[in-house]
C-alpha cells in the first residue's frame, strides 16, 4: 500500500498510504482531497530531504513499478484472488453452493424472460446487434453480441425479483442483506464463456470468483452507499461481472486492474426505480458493463490505479469510504457463498417481505383461516422493512413486489405468492384490492430498537368473530438458517422453466448444471436453456 518515487540521484522513497476517510496519510503531512498525489509526494520528499523529484521521473517509475508492487495496494487486494484462484483450490462446499446458485439463477432467468421488460430489451438488442456471439436464454432466444446477451439475461434474471440475496457479517448493514449476487457474474461469464467456447469448469470457476469479489466489495463499502439510495445489485454487481469476465478472458494483473477501474466508472443504479422495469435493468447493465470493462481492458484500454481506493475513487465517492479489513486477507477466507451464505427466494418479491409472509402462512395453515373470515391483518416491523416496501396500494405486479399489503393478501387468498400471483391482473382483481385494504402496517418500537441487521416483524390476524392470532417472524425459508432442500430448489427451477421450456429440456438443463464442472464446453448448456 504505497508508491515508490525517486530523485535524480537515484534515491528511492516508499510513500505508504493508509486507510483513509478524506485524505492520504504520508510521512510529514497529508494529501488533501483534490490535490495531485504526485505534487504532494514531491513536496513531502523535498521537505524531509531537500531533494527534488521531477514529473518525468515520477511517471516513468510509476509505470515501471506497476507490475512489481501493485499487488500491495488497497485497490489491488482483489487481483491476487482473481488471477491466481482456481477451481482446484476451491473447497467442495463452495463448488456445491455454486451449483445451487446456478440452478436458481438459470431458473429465474428463464422465468424472467417472459416479463415485459425482457421483451423490450430483446427488441432493443435486435436494433443494435452486429454479430452473433452469445445467446439470450428463455423466451425469444436469439444470438447477439456478448455484451448484449449479458444485458438481456441479466435483466431477465432480476425481472421477477426472484434471484438470491447475499447476507452480511456486519451488524451495521441494513437488514443484514447486501446484493443479489448471482445474476451479474453468471450472465457475464456465461456470455464470455459461450464466445470463447470455455469449459464448464472454467465457467464455474470464473462465476465463483466474480461472485466472491462482488460480495466482499458489498461487505466492505460504507453502508451509506445503500442508505443514500444506490442499488447495490446494479452498482457493485458490475464489479462481480467484471472480475468474472476478466478471469475467463485470461487477463493478467494489470489488465484486470484496468477492468475494475473501468467498471468503477460504469457502475450505477438508484433505489428510486424500485417497483419499475428499471430495477431489473440495473442488474442487466451490471452484467453488460462488467463484460464491457473486461473486453476493453483486454484490448489495452486503461484506467487509473486509484479508481477504487483513491480520493476520487469508487469507495469514497459512492460510499464515503470502506473497511479495508473486510477485504484484506478475506478473499475466499471464507467464501461468502458458504459463510455467512446466501438466501434463495421462495417468493418472487423483495426478500424483506418473506419472513412476514412465512409467519402469516403458518397462521393460515395452523388455524385453517379462510379469507372471508379475516377482519384485519396487522403487521409491526422496523423502519428498515417498512420504508423500502413502500407501496400501500399497488396497481402493478412490479409495485406489488415491494408491497406488504399485497404480499400478505396473496397469502390469505391463495395460500401462496408465486409467479402466477405476481401478475397485473391478479394485483388489480377486486378480491385482492379488497383484502389489501384490511392490511395495516405500523412501526413497532421494540423491533425498531433491536437494530437494522435482521428482518423482524410481528403478524397479527383478527377474525370477524373476534378471535386473534399472532406470530413473530423467524428464520425465513431459503435463508441459511432454513435453507431450501435440493428437491425444493429443483422444483423452483422447474416452475420457472415450464413457462418457456418443455419437460425434456428442463430435465436436461438440470442434469447439465449439476455436472457443470465436467462439461467440455459451456455451449452444451446453452441449447436446453434456449427456447425454440
Amino acid at each position: 500500500m504505497g508508491a515508490l518515487i525517486f530523485n535524480p540521484e537515484g534515491k528511492i522513497f516508499l510513500m505508504r498510504t493508509y486507510k483513509w476517510s478524506n485524505r492520504y496519510a504520508v510521512p510529514g503531512g497529508h494529501i488533501e482531497l483534490g490535490e495531485r498525489i504526485e505534487d504532494a509526494l514531491k513536496r513531502e520528499v523535498k521537505e524531509e530531504t531537500g531533494l527534488d523529484v521531477h514529473d518525468a521521473e515520477f511517471m516513468s517509475l510509476q509505470e515501471s513499478i506497476f507490475d512489481e508492487t501493485f499487488w500491495e495496494r488497497k485497490h489491488f487486494l482483489f487481483l491476487d484472488f482473481i488471477c491466481k484462484t482456481s477451481h482446484q483450490g476451491m473447497p467442495p462446499e463452495v463448488i456445491q453452493m455454486g451449483k445451487r446458485c446456478l440452478i436458481d439463477g438459470f431458473g429465474v432467468i428463464l422465468a424472467g424472460s417472459t416479463e415485459p421488460c425482457s421483451q423490450i430489451i430483446r427488441e432493443f438488442i435486435d436494433q443494435a446487434a452486429t454479430s452473433s456471439q452469445a445467446t439470450t436464454l428463455g423466451r425469444g432466444s436469439r444470438k447477439t453480441t456478448v455484451s448484449m446477451a449479458a444485458l438481456a439475461n441479466g435483466t431477465s434474471g432480476h425481472a421477477m425479483d426472484f434471484d438470491d440475496t447475499q447476507l452480511s457479517r456486519s451488524p451495521d448493514r441494513i437488514y443484514g442483506l447486501l446484493t443479489h449476487p448471482t445474476i451479474p457474474p453468471l450472465c457475464a461469464t456465461l456470455a464470455v464463456g459461450e464466445q470463447k467456447d470455455a469449459s464448464g469448469r472454467a465457467f464455474l470457476e470464473s462465476f465463483l470468483i466474480g461472485f466472491e469479489v462482488e460480495c466482499k466489495i458489498a461487505e466492505a463499502i460504507n453502508p451509506d452507499h445503500y442508505k443514500k439510495g444506490f442499488h447495490t445489485s446494479g452498482t457493485i454487481g458490475t464489479f462481480g461481472a467484471a472480475a468474472g469476465a476478466a478471469k475467463l478472458l485470461g487477463l493478467d494483473g494489470q489488465q484486470t486492474a484496468c477492468a475494475l477501474g473501468i467498471a468503477a466508472s460504469l457502475s450505477s443504479g438508484i433505489r428510486a426505480n424500485f417497483g419499475t422495469m428499471t430495477k431489473p435493468l440495473h442488474v442487466g447493465r451490471a452484467a453488460q458493463n462488467g463484460v464491457t470493462a473486461a473486453h476493453l481492458a483486454s484490448l489495452g484500454f486503461t484506467s487509473d490505479s486509484s479508481s477504487l481506493d483513491g480520493p476520487w475513487g469508487y469507495f469514497q465517492i459512492f460510499g464515503g469510504g470502506f473497511d479495508e479489513e473486510k477485504i484484506s486477507g478475506q478473499m475466499g477466507n471464507p467464501y461468502t457463498i458458504v459463510d455467512p451464505g446466501i438466501s434463495v427466494k421462495p417468493y418472487p418479491s423483495g426478500v424483506l417481505s418473506h419472513p412476514s409472509m412465512d409467519a402469516l402462512l403458518d397462521l393460515v395453515k395452523e388455524y385453517e383461516i379462510q379469507a372471508e373470515q379475516v377482519d384485519e391483518i396487522r403487521l409491526g416491523a422496523g423502519s428498515n422493512i417498512l420504508n423500502p416496501l413502500r407501496y400501500q396500494n399497488p396497481q402493478t405486479a412490479l409495485e406489488a413486489k415491494f408491497s406488504l399489503p399485497f404480499c400478505l393478501a396473496s397469502i390469505v387468498l391463495d395460500r401462496k405468492a408465486g409467479i402466477r400471483q405476481f401478475r397485473d391482473e391478479f394485483v388489480k382483481s377486486p378480491r385482492v384490492q379488497d383484502m389489501m385494504k384490511r392490511v395495516k402496517t405500523y412501526l413497532n418500537p421494540d423491533i425498531e430498537s433491536r437494530g437494522y441487521d435482521r428482518i423482524l416483524s410481528i403478524v397479527e390476524v383478527k377474525l370477524k368473530d373476534g378471535k386473534t392470532f399472532n406470530k413473530e417472524s423467524g428464520p425465513y425459508r431459503g435463508s441459511p438458517q432454513n435453507p431450501l432442500t435440493q428437491g425444493a430448489l429443483e422444483q423452483k427451477f422447474k416452475e420457472c422453466g415450464e413457462l418457456v421450456l418443455d419437460d425434456g429440456k428442463i430435465s436436461e438443463a438440470l442434469r447439465l448444471i449439476n455436472s457443470i464442472d465436467g462439461l467440455k464446453s459451456v455451449r452444451e448448456l446453452i441449447q436446453p436453456l434456449a427456447s425454440d
